[in-house]
């Protein structure tokens, strides 16, 4: 830093020089052209003073010849006779007046240039005066850019000793931070070794709840057959109304009960017996038999009942007007869903409920409130179920598969479950280390949508992840279509995106001027024949795609004042409902 003030130093001196000398050559300059004038003013002073003498001179010899001329005149003979003729004086005065002439034109001329010199004398002097004072302000400005100098030279020291001192700090922090990052790195591995040991515990605590669920129900079950087999059961069997050929099997039958009855007489021994016919015992026996069947109906067995079929729509109908709003709960609504007959419309809210409507005639009309949830619903499927247990955290999706008895659930807890619902019991849990916000599921794959950004494809017959497509967004749902060949993601970076399920690769990106995923939880769907893609968005309008061009078919607003959670379209096609942040649900047409 001292070189460079140095340096710096001599470039100021340098300058200061170069300045100096420019002045003074500009003064040389100067000082040139006013010799120039001077001298001009001093030759035109002599030609001044030799016209003037001249001037003198005439007069003075004027003045003597008139007294000679007098005198000649009396002495008259003793003069030459050539020097006082009147011929000869006029010719000399008039050759005098002619040199005065010429001397008085000269005089005039040089009289003008005196005055023009002057006046070029004293713009000269003017701007000489400039000059001095331009200089002097030129000297104080220097001076001034000395003291600047001088003083930014010191404040180049000083950071020149604090930039010592920050280097000195900075190598001090750089060994800190290569400690830190040590430790940090140890603490990562030690954290990833921890959420190994957390996912862990939480399967085998599923596990154990799964179990201890099946012996409840177990004992349940028990318990209900040993009330079952205490009761004591008469069978009256009227004889006369039977047909004489049908009489011998009956009476046999009902001797063989009547032994049976001394045989089992200790166990019905209840004080409150209830008297029955004999197609009705058989039929009460044949209930248990046939639930005891059912309770032991593996997933893989041969009698698994599917779906029954869904209604075709050939053609979708875009919707254009509103048909009805309704307050549907208390609490923001964060899901809905049609049933497959398009005629009952579930939605679930942060209010932990579940409402149901039916709709009919362009209208929604409550049907029913169901109650249970222990947190907000933010997703709905049409199917009877049991209650399940078995995740650590708030479950945030479920799907049935393609049959009744198994479905799919994710949740915060970072796990997606599948479930065997003949035993109410998880039957695999995957460990996917993100939260999981939507899953779907197709024949023998299982789509998971997750918080960092990932989609994850998992095959429900081996233990690994199958695919992963990496998005820009946190995914918020996936839907899939019904011919199970496409699948749409929404995700937080505002896109739609059409994933083909053959090539497993992103076909088609849809966005838009306006559109903004409000939620980590904003439903984009499908319209039944695949024709249209649907989304809500933040500023409570919905935007809808055309999936054969690509390009934005329609936005519907007007209704919504606040972010659409979610959107729901009926199997017919004819309408479609979206709900939003303000409690309100709309039905379109």
């Amino acid at each position: 830093m001292a070189e460079a003030a140095g340096s710096g130093g001599g470039g100021g001196r340098s300058w200061k020089r170069h300045i100096v000398r420019q002045l003074q050559l500009r003064d040389r300059a100067q000082s040139g052209r006013f010799l120039d004038v001077v001298q001009a003013y001093t030759k035109l002073l002599e030609k001044s003073s030799l016209l003037v003498h001249f001037t003198e001179k005439l007069q003075a010899e004027s003045f003597d010849l008139q007294p000679s001329r007098s005198g000649r005149e009396t002495n008259g003979s003793a003069r030459e006779p050539g020097l006082g003729s009147p011929e000869a004086l006029q010719t000399l005065k008039i050759k005098y007046q002619g040199q005065i002439a010429e001397m008085k034109g000269v005089s005039g001329e040089l009289a003008y240039q005196i005055i023009e010199l002057s006046k070029l004398l004293k713009a000269k002097e003017c701007k000489l005066q400039e000059q001095k004072m331009r200089l002097a302000s030129l000297s104080g400005r220097i001076s001034e850019l000395e003291a600047e100098h001088q003083q930014l030279k010191g404040r180049a020291e000083d950071l020149g000793s604090g930039n010592c001192a920050r280097k000195a700090e900075y190598d001090a922090l750089h060994e800190r931070y290569r400690l830190r990052e040590g430790e940090l790195r140890r603490a990562a591995e030690k954290e990833q070794e921890l959420i190994e040991s957390l996912v862990r515990k939480k399967v085998e605590a599923a596990e154990h709840q799964n179990k201890k669920n099946e012996r409840v129900k177990q004992a349940r079950l028990s318990r209900e057959l040993k009330k079952a087999t205490k009761r004591t059961v008469s069978i009256d069997v009227e004889l006369d109304e039977l047909k004489p050929a049908e009489v011998k099997g009956p009476v046999r039958e009902l001797v063989e009960l009547e032994g049976c009855e001394k045989l089992w007489k200790r166990p019905f021994r209840s004080a409150s017996a209830t008297s029955v016919t004999l197609a009705r015992c058989v039929d009460v026996f044949k209930g248990l038999l046939d639930f005891r069947l059912k309770r032991g109906n593996s997933i893989s067995s041969s009698s698994e009942v599917h779906y029954r079929s869904m209604p075709i729509c050939l053609v979708t109908c875009l919707p254009s007007r509103v048909s009805d709003v309704q307050e549907a709960h208390f609490s923001e609504v964060n899901a809905v869903k049609f049933s497959p007959s398009s005629g009952v419309l579930a939605t679930g809210g942060a209010d932990s409920l579940i409402r149901l409507w039916n709709v009919a005639g362009g209208r929604l009309e409550s049907l029913q409130t169901l109650e249970g949830a222990n947190g907000s619903i933010t997703s709905i499927e049409f199917d009877p179920s049991e209650t399940l247990t078995g995740h650590a955290d708030k479950v945030t999706a479920a799907k049935f598969r393609s049959t009744r008895l198994q479905a799919v659930t994710g949740s915060r807890d970072r796990t997606v479950k599948e479930w065997d619902l003949c035993k109410g019991a998880c039957c695999r849990t995957i460990n996917v280390f993100s939260y999981c916000n939507d899953v779907v599921c197709c024949d023998n794959v299982i789509v998971s949508g997750h918080h960092d950004k990932k989609i994850r494809f998992w095959d429900s017959r081996g233990p690994r992840c199958t695919e992963v497509i990496p998005v820009e967004g946190k995914v918020t749902s996936l839907h899939i279509s019904q011919d199970q060949m496409h699948l749409l993601s929404c995700s937080r970076d505002n896109t739609l995106k059409v994933i083909d399920l053959k090539m497993n690769n992103v076909r088609q990106v849809f966005r838009a001027d306006g559109f903004r995923c409000g939620s980590d939880w904003t439903k984009a769907i499908f319209s039944p024949d695949k024709s249209y893609a649907l989304v809500g968005s933040s500023d409570g309008a919905l935007y809808l795609w055309n999936m054969e061009s690509g390009k934005l078919e329609t936005i519907l607003s007007g209704e919504h004042r606040a972010s659409v959670n979610a959107v729901a379209w009926c199997f017919s096609g004819q309408c479609v409902v979206s709900v939003d942040q303000a409690k309100k649900v709309v039905l379109w047409k």
